[in-house]
């Protein structure tokens, strides 16, 4: 497979999410970048910087394992895995939620990236109220073994 260099910075970035990110952040994305995830849009890479610092004011740690990624032209594709650390998410444990990155390029920065997760996975299911309810619908939504 032929080394990206642009994608490979796009994953290096992001093996090690903290505070001090902001400027190897900004130069991964263009001025009118747009960002899409289960739980947000955002237009423009100054609302999208604002953004990964306000969640990342309060995680104690964040990192992200990619595994397959591949870019064809202007799109690419990146497995991960995050790793996160919040004090009111799991009791301050660590969080593990896969998912993937789809991410178009406009010269060396990204334009596009849209994020597919499992926002419950990474935020409802451990969050004390919301956990034992999710709990109870996950039960109740199981197949019974007599149902076919």
């Amino acid at each position: 497979m032929r080394q990206d260099p642009t994608l490979e910075a796009f994953c290096h970035v992001f093996k090690k999410l903290d505070k001090t990110c902001t400027k190897d952040l900004e130069n991964l994305y263009t001025e009118d970048v747009s960002f899409t995830d289960p739980l947000h849009h955002i237009e423009g890479r100054d609302v999208l910087l604002h953004y990964y610092a306000e969640m990342l004011a309060n995680v104690t740690e964040c990192r992200f394992d990619t595994g397959h990624y591949q870019r064809e032209g202007d799109d690419a594709c990146v497995d991960w895995v995050m790793h996160l650390t919040h004090p009111r998410l799991a009791g301050g444990r660590e969080v593990e939620v896969a998912g993937c990155s789809r991410l178009t390029f406009r010269g060396e920065r990204i334009c596009q990236q849209r994020d597919y997760f499992d926002a419950g996975a990474m935020l409802y299911e451990h969050l004390p109220v919301f956990s034992t309810l999710i709990r109870w619908l996950k039960r109740r939504m199981r197949p019974t073994s007599s149902s076919h």
